[in-house]
């Protein structure tokens, strides 16, 4: 076998076999920043609840932390993260983001479109 195939087949297999997300981490200084990471395809993780939620089209939230580590995962609209220190990033339908800047300096977001921004919220089981 080619190893440069075998090489594109293995990164078109895991390319395929992974989901985006956004990670919103606490960082150095207890300063929330971005990280742009891929789950597996089938990792089983514990949750404690799960919700929807919607705010209304312009809505925005100012500063704040993830009152938990949580998977919110964006059904509609699209909105506008920034960080205190300026990094910003954009979520689409579709889009995961994994919210676990539960301490620190936190971020905001806004809605950047004409639609309401729907949502699912996964609360996860973290370790004892």
């Amino acid at each position: 076998m080619n190893p440069a195939w075998r090489s594109r087949h293995t990164y078109d297999k895991m390319a395929t076999d992974m989901i985006r997300c956004i990670h919103l981490p606490t960082g150095p200084g207890g300063r929330s920043h971005v990280e742009y990471i891929t789950l597996p395809i089938g990792t089983v993780q514990e949750a404690t609840a799960i919700r929807f939620e919607e705010s209304p089209a312009g809505s925005t939230l100012d500063w704040h932390t993830a009152p938990r580590v949580q998977y919110v995962i964006t059904l509609s609209g699209t909105l506008e993260f920034t960080t205190r220190d300026g990094e910003t990033f954009v979520l689409r339908p579709g889009d995961v983001l994994l919210a676990a800047d539960t301490t620190g300096t936190g971020h905001r977001w806004r809605l950047v479109d004409d639609k309401p921004w729907r949502r699912l919220y996964v609360e996860l089981r973290l370790p004892s």
